[in-house]
């Protein structure tokens, strides 16, 4: 019992708390918004809520509203707007907490990230209720939208090519690289079909945009916890018969 305190007071297992700190905040920040998504979804049901038909955005705007060709009536939406909230910050924290990145590597990831952060602030305070689209005024909530999906698939490119300086598995890494491409593409694939007004399968296009940083930060922060050994912070790894 002595042995293991005294091993968590070293610096290597200081250090392993934190990473592992830093897995479970990524986890937490995907989760945060899967879990809003499905409590407002859930809530709405005159007439239900669908995930293929409806924008993400719908589930923040309380209405009863029209906008878009979409009726929107979330009962719940402070839910789903603490949920865009929570999950940028979230996000941005346990990026920052990530230790193994210096310098160039480091910003790398914290760019994207603060722009994730920034996104999931601006959708929070500004629901997509559309009323910007007969004036002048910036639409924040499509600024929001942009910034959040861009930096998360970004950010978890990033940290698929750095993943041997973060502790994430080779595999998931390169997972991340392709989750991210594919992101970037349904965004492209997103704004064309938002633009072109028909919402044929809006939201089952904008989601695979959106839930592939969701589930790459996930796995980035179920790799670094369960990668979070000795041998994966000092950089060396363990010799077959080495005793620790």
């Amino acid at each position: 019992m002595n042995d293991l305190k005294t091993e968590t007071l070293t610096p290597g297992g200081h250090r392993m708390a934190q990473r592992r700190t830093a897995g479970a905040v990524l986890i937490a920040g995907g989760a945060i918004f899967f879990l809003a998504e499905f409590v407002a979804a859930a809530a709405w049901t005159n007439p239900p809520y669908s995930y293929t038909h409806h924008y993400i955005s719908n589930l923040g705007v309380h209405g009863p509203s029209e906008a878009f060709g979409q009726f929107m009536y979330s009962p719940l939406a402070w839910v789903m707007n603490t949920g865009f909230f929570l999950f940028g910050i979230t996000l941005f924290a346990g990026t920052a907490m990530l230790r193994g990145l210096r310098g160039r590597r480091r910003w790398a990831v914290l760019a994207p990230a603060t722009l994730l952060a920034a996104g999931g602030i601006l959708l929070a305070f500004f629901p997509g209720s559309g009323e910007t689209a007969d004036n002048a005024a910036i639409d924040y909530h499509a600024l929001g939208a942009f910034a959040g999906i861009v930096g998360g698939n970004v950010l978890i490119i990033m940290l698929g090519w750095l993943h041997r300086h973060v502790a994430i598995a080779q595999k998931t890494g390169k997972a991340m690289v392709v989750l991210g491409a594919i992101g970037l593409v349904a965004l492209v694939g997103f704004l064309a079909l938002a633009g072109s007004g028909t919402n044929v399968l809006i939201g089952l296009v904008e989601r695979c945009a959106v839930y592939p940083l969701l589930i790459g930060l996930i796995c980035a922060g179920a790799s670094i916890w369960n990668r979070n050994t000795p041998e994966h912070i000092s950089g060396t790894p363990s010799r077959p018969g080495r005793s620790h």
